[in-house]
């Protein structure tokens, strides 16, 4: 479910028009978080650590109000939930595209999120996921601890979907500390909102999310 919202009544009227009107209206910054606590609640529950880190970002997301805000044909629309379209690496060096959606729980969000990887690796191409306009793009470089990025953009094609890339993960002073690119539309939000999502995603990764008692 989606709602429009009134551009004219907007707090963010004139900096959706300003930067609505760019080529390039995306812009990024790439910060480290701590994700210690989370790599040792991956290696406990025997669990992926990737879909556990990603699962807590598209939780965090989903907490900030201005990541949910997408321009559909000129307007922009507040949707009730954002997903997942991520890249899904396979042995062979190349990649595929997957879609994940958001779920409740770690539990039910794992139980699809491996389907949907076994389905891409077993497949070959990019094989696009379906998957709207109420996502977030998601790609992982693990092995790369960079930065900054930036992205492959068709600048004909109005995109305003966040894109949030993972890096490699190093050690540092007995941290787990992993670089995270985020790019978003400057017409949806402004570095302030950046700002808390990366606050409310460094304390879920700070804390455990997986229900052991869980079937």
């Amino acid at each position: 479910m989606k709602e429009k919202i009134d551009i004219n009544t907007w707090l963010r009227k004139d900096h959706f028009n300003f930067f609505n009107a760019f080529d390039e209206p995306f812009f990024g910054v790439t910060v480290d978080v701590n994700c210690t606590a989370t790599y040792e609640e991956a290696k406990v529950n025997q669990t992926s650590f990737f879909l556990l880190y990603l699962y807590k970002s598209l939780v965090a997301a989903n907490q900030i109000e201005n990541f949910k805000y997408r321009i559909i044909n000129g307007e922009v629309w507040q949707y009730d939930y954002i997903h997942a379209a991520a890249t899904v690496n396979r042995p062979n060096g190349t990649f595929g595209f997957g879609y994940f959606d958001y779920k409740d729980s770690f539990h039910d969000f794992y139980a699809a999120a491996q389907q949907e990887m076994e389905r891409v690796k077993n497949t070959t191409g990019l094989i696009p996921a379906f998957s709207g306009e109420n996502v977030i793009h998601y790609s992982a470089l693990p092995w790369l601890s960079f930065t900054s990025m930036s992205h492959a953009r068709n600048y004909a094609y109005k995109d305003s979907c966040p894109k949030i890339s993972f890096g490699k993960v190093k050690d540092l002073d007995g941290n787990k500390i992993m670089p995270v690119s985020i790019h978003a539309n400057h017409a949806l939000m402004d570095g302030f909102h950046v700002a808390q999502f990366v606050d409310v995603y460094q304390d879920l990764l700070n804390n455990r999310i997986i229900d052991l008692t869980a079937a």
